[in-house]
């Protein structure tokens, strides 16, 4: 096996056509159209918009489909496009994909002489030619017609024969020799099963089509380990854990993650971690003989990547921890973190992988300030062949366990032609498996990542708290919904950031609504719904006591029980999400207006369906604030002078809407209006 090399391919600019018509300016195209590793993306049953510029010479119609091919590179019938705005020779179509895996679209572009001489001879009858002036216009119509006859279904080809022998026939006035070429119903079947003249074809375009996972789900993160675990010792002294949890402690909690309706559940590693430079609680450098350490800090004598950690179970645990997730209508997504503990046994069979600095030691990582000395980065120069293989070879172990998720650990910091070949040859095999990056980095190797193959991004939006923040990250990120598709974390194991710290149970309640109605993917990280709000020290986005570095066991049903928790509001949300087809969708996000600043006012819709929500919610986590909406009433598949019934599916209370309407949001008993748009019929 050769390690691939970076492949050049523009991104952006397709250039035009050289042929008969001129097609540019395509979309939906991400990178070289050579390579399907860039391809745009959709998901089974999700309606991918397709558009082009073109153009011809004169004043003849033109006309533009999309050809569309099959992963098993089956043609399936040209669906026409249509035009845009005037001026603009920008033509449009959605294309709805079924199956998973490569496709490819293409523009045709061809001359319309059906459309041409429709209008021509519409345009003349008009100006008050006769049947004279019109000889030669009449007797094109008849051959045109004679052809539409031969393409039309059987059934249909008498109409186009008749519209031709009226044509002809000098026995009739004008009008009735005209009549049947113009009939509403022939011209319908003329535009479905178009005669075609000069067709002028672009290069093929690739689109990866994913399951519908890979749009939409909310994810729940925990760690096995704090599962089931129980303080004990001294309470002067510091807490010594008495039991480690396990998978099966896990998989029962599971009823509790089903309970508040999420589809996904993210595992951190589960693998055995380092002994060697092991990090004690909140990251201090000498660890007791109780801390557990990171589970980033991957591999021991135990095993490394490809061997679950003895003390949460075995092999076998964990294939049952899949199908229990199952059962319940859930799926596992596994933390996939290339790099090593000093004592992995990576480290000593193959120290080429890693960087060896001038003084003969093995780099660790850091991240200024912060520095890991429990964890080595791998060096993907020095052997990629064999690396690369060991990569492929874990992953593979994972995915015979029942994994099809993998949430991908730093992977900015790899090279980018790696996870386009790794990538690539996992969905070879498993076009099924999906791949999130969890990538808090610069935006063009964000997006970048996402080009190269990876099914969702961890995005900015745990720091976009402002009414301005909010819209506009979220407008950028419905641009880039061809190949990028989110997933709004609100709060990660190394998250937590001010605005949870220091606003109070209201700030939770705000954030959670944000992300699972702006983004169809969203995920919370356990501890949310407590209200956890502690960081390690002032300005810190750190956790005081992170469970990244010792047991963390919670009270979830006690704290239910008391009025202390989120749940309630998760599991509402994940319901309103599932029930609405507009909030499975990225694309579709249009921003309204509030005179506000700290109210924002955002809706989506489902064109197949109808289905609109419209959500108003306030982003101030203290004051009550008061607005004036103004509504984009065609954005919610209404004319500007309808009224509409607000049905609030957070509380149940019905409105009466129209484009300017008041509204009050107090964020300690309502942070937000959720509404179904009812149209009065």
């Amino acid at each position: 096996m050769t390690a691939p090399r970076s492949r050049p391919g523009a991104v952006g600019t397709v250039r035009a056509v050289v042929g008969r018509f001129g097609i540019s300016d395509v979309s939906p195209v991400v990178g070289s159209t050579q390579l399907p590793e860039h391809s745009a993306r959709a998901v089974v049953g999700e309606h991918l918009p397709v558009s082009a510029v073109v153009f011809r010479e004169g004043h003849d119609a033109v006309a533009a489909s999309v050809i569309v091919r099959d992963p098993a590179g089956s043609k399936r019938p040209a669906q026409r496009m249509v035009p845009g705005a005037p001026g603009t020779d920008r033509w449009h179509a959605d294309v709805r994909y079924d199956l998973e895996g490569l496709w490819t679209f293409a523009i045709e572009a061809w001359s319309d002489p059906m459309a041409t001489w429709q209008h021509a001879v519409t345009v003349k009858i008009e100006a008050g030619q006769g049947s004279e002036e019109l000889a030669n216009d009449l007797e094109e119509g008849a051959v045109l017609f004679e052809r539409l006859a031969r393409i039309l279904p059987k059934d249909e080809r008498a109409r186009a024969t008749a519209a031709a022998t009226a044509l002809r026939d000098h026995s009739l006035d004008l009008s009735h020799r005209v009549g049947p070429a113009l009939d509403g119903y022939l011209q319908q079947l003329a535009y479905e099963n178009p005669v075609r003249d000069m067709v002028t074809t672009s290069p093929r375009y690739p689109v990866w089509v994913d399951r519908p996972r890979a749009l939409f789900g909310s994810w729940y993160e925990f760690f096995p380990r704090s599962i089931g675990a129980q303080l004990a010792g001294d309470p002067t002294a510091p807490a010594k854990p008495a039991r480690h949890g396990t998978l099966k402690d896990a998989a029962e909690h599971l009823d509790y993650v089903a309970s508040l309706g999420f589809d996904v559940v993210y595992l951190p590693p589960v693998h055995p971690v380092g002994e060697v430079n092991r990090k004690g609680a909140n990251n201090t450098l000498v660890a007791n003989p109780w801390d557990v350490g990171s589970p980033w800090a991957i591999g021991s004598k135990d095993g490394g990547h490809d061997t679950v950690n003895p003390l949460l179970g075995t092999m076998a645990d964990f294939e049952a921890f899949v199908r229990r997730a199952r059962e319940l209508n859930m799926e596992v997504a596994l933390d996939f973190a290339l790099q090593a503990a000093p004592d992995h046994p990576w480290v000593s069979r193959h120290p080429e992988w890693f960087t060896t600095k001038p003084d003969g030691t093995i780099a660790y990582a850091e991240n200024p300030p912060k520095k890991y000395q429990d964890i080595y980065p791998l060096n993907f120069d020095n052997d990629p062949k064999g690396l690369y293989a060991e990569c492929l070879r874990v992953l593979q172990v994972w995915i015979d366990a029942g994994v099809r998720i993998f949430r991908v650990d730093n992977p900015h910091t790899k090279p980018i032609n790696f996870w386009q070949w790794l990538i690539a040859e996992v969905k070879k095999k498993h076009p099924d498996v999906l791949f999130l990056a969890e990538a808090f980095t610069r935006p063009a190797m964000m997006h970048e990542l996402a080009k190269v193959g990876f099914t969702q991004s961890y995005t900015y939006f745990t720091w976009r708290n402002t009414k301005t923040e909010i819209e506009t990250y979220a407008q950028q990120l419905v641009e880039s919904a061809h190949y990028m598709r989110p997933n709004f974390f609100v709060n990660t194991p190394d998250i937590l950031n001010g605005y949870l710290v220091h606003g109070g149970p209201p700030a939770f309640a705000i954030r959670a609504v944000l992300a699972a109605t702006l983004s169809p993917t969203w995920g919370v990280y356990s501890g949310y719904e407590l209200y956890e709000h502690l960081n390690l020290r002032p300005g810190s986005e750190e956790y005081l006591d992170s469970e990244k570095f010792q047991l963390r066991p919670r009270d979830y049903a006690g704290a239910l029980a008391d009025g202390r928790s989120l749940a309630p509001l998760l599991r509402r949300l994940n319901d309103i999400r599932r029930a609405h087809p507009a909030l499975q969708q990225l694309a579709n996000l249009r921003i309204h207006s509030a005179d506000n600043p700290d109210i924002t006012v955002f809706s989506k819709r489902d064109e197949s369906s109808g289905d609109t929500v419209l959500v108003v919610c306030t982003v101030n986590p203290r004051d009550v604030g008061e607005a004036t909406t103004a509504l984009d009433l065609p954005a919610l598949g209404l004319d500007w002078q309808d009224g509409f019934t607000a049905v609030d599916l957070l509380s149940g209370a019905e409105y009466q809407w129209s484009q300017y309407n008041y509204v009050r949001l107090d964020p300690h008993w309502q942070t937000a209006h959720i509404f179904e748009v009812r149209p009065h019929r």
